[in-house]
């Protein structure tokens, strides 16, 4: 206890979210280092009364095992660790853990502290009951969803955000900030503003304003009863292009690709056949009638998520299942006209063609994802 550990997978190189440009200076601090803010977003919460605010909105209880993220200096864990059983604290900056880990040295509160060295996103995280951090702002959308996509989640969570990333987490259908971001973390959680907070309480100051927020997942009977999975699945596609209607988003031939191989992955495992049989060649293009790119529209899409909230996981995840480029014609398969045909069915039947992301509430996803499912289609 006390001492650093090296987390599972520690990807504290240049692959993860926290990487920017290594050639970038980092600013400068007190305290004998310097703070990395281009690299690891390091701004460090200078204001006690913030960070005991932050400790007591979190009502712990002297059973609890808390997970921090990017612990910084310690300013945090030490009131956690005098109200909690246990501090978790993962930091990705060697020389903040051998800080935070100096400050409890020879203190009773060395065997409460653990400290795991790595990237919170790809660590394998211990059970834990809460979630404290004064977040950096390059993993805010990846720790979200990391933290939503747990079963069992833990019991509340006070981040730290940038103020317009807080307010994203709150948003309404029809509001700018309004994303699949907005739609994950009401559907899963209750969120709820805490208190904005000044750039001077940082050290060094970032500069944008920052606020915390209280997120409540939800547990038991009011834990929705779906996969995560296929839910954010189906998110993604539907805010690749908030602001087009559905029908295009799910028109185009690398959406049409995932589907139909998960349909014929979902057949496999149902014992149902499949017919591969051509039809026809045809010219490579997205979509037809009711499943067409709007007129408007000038630039193609990929079928990744172009919401700035999409985490850099998940994008990774969306490249590595796009079907290879088909050449400019390919051969026209049943299956693949049974796809289309099953999602103009869905969307039809929801009455959803022509409505976009941006305006669709939770049941409206609710009632998409239960006629994909119903017609064999997944998007996991």
């Amino acid at each position: 206890m006390g001492k650093i550990k090296s987390s599972k997978r520690n990807s504290a190189g240049s692959s993860g979210p926290y990487h920017k440009n290594p050639k970038q200076p980092a600013a400068s601090a007190a305290a004998g280092f310097k703070f990395n803010t281009s690299n690891y977003g390091q701004h460090i919460l200078k204001n006690p009364g913030v960070a005991d605010a932050i400790v007591q909105k979190a009502e712990l209880k002297p059973t609890d095992t808390v997970l921090e993220v990017g612990p910084g200096t310690g300013n945090l864990t030490m009131r956690i660790l005098d109200r909690a059983k246990k501090a978790i604290a993962v930091e990705v900056d060697p020389r903040m853990a051998a800080e935070v880990t100096k400050r409890v040295q020879g203190r009773p509160e060395q065997k409460k502290l653990e400290m795991l060295l790595g990237d919170v996103i790809k660590t394998e995280l211990p059970p834990f009951d809460v979630c404290i951090s004064n977040t950096p702002y390059q993993i805010s959308s990846p720790l979200i969803f990391k933290l939503l996509s747990l079963n069992p989640p833990p019991r509340v969570c006070v981040l730290m955000f940038q103020h317009e990333f807080s307010l994203r987490l709150v948003a309404r259908p029809g509001e700018s900030l309004y994303s699949r971001l907005s739609v994950n973390a009401q559907f899963w959680a209750r969120c709820s503003m805490v208190m904005k907070v000044g750039k001077n309480n940082f050290r060094p100051p970032p500069k944008v304003e920052s606020s915390v927020v209280r997120i409540e997942p939800k547990t038991g009977a009011e834990r929705p009863n779906i996969s995560f999975e296929e839910w954010d699945g189906l998110l993604r596609i539907c805010f690749g292009r908030k602001n087009k209607k559905l029908s295009a988003n799910f028109g185009t031939k690398e959406v049409l690709s995932i589907l139909e191989r998960n349909y014929r992955s979902w057949c496999s495992l149902n014992n149902i056949p499949v017919d591969d049989s051509i039809v026809e060649d045809v010219p490579d293009v997205d979509g037809d009638d009711a499943m067409k790119v709007d007129d408007e529209e000038d630039t193609e899409w990929n079928g990744i998520d172009e919401d700035d909230d999409n985490p850099a996981f998940l994008k990774e995840f969306n490249e590595s299942n796009l079907v290879a480029k088909t050449p400019s014609r390919r051969k026209k398969t049943r299956v693949g006209e049974l796809i289309r045909e099953k999602v103009r069915k869905c969307l039809e039947s929801t009455h959803l063609v022509d409505k976009r992301a941006a305006k669709c509430d939770e049941n409206d996803f609710l009632r998409l994802l239960a006629a994909f499912n119903d017609e064999g289609v997944h998007f996991s």
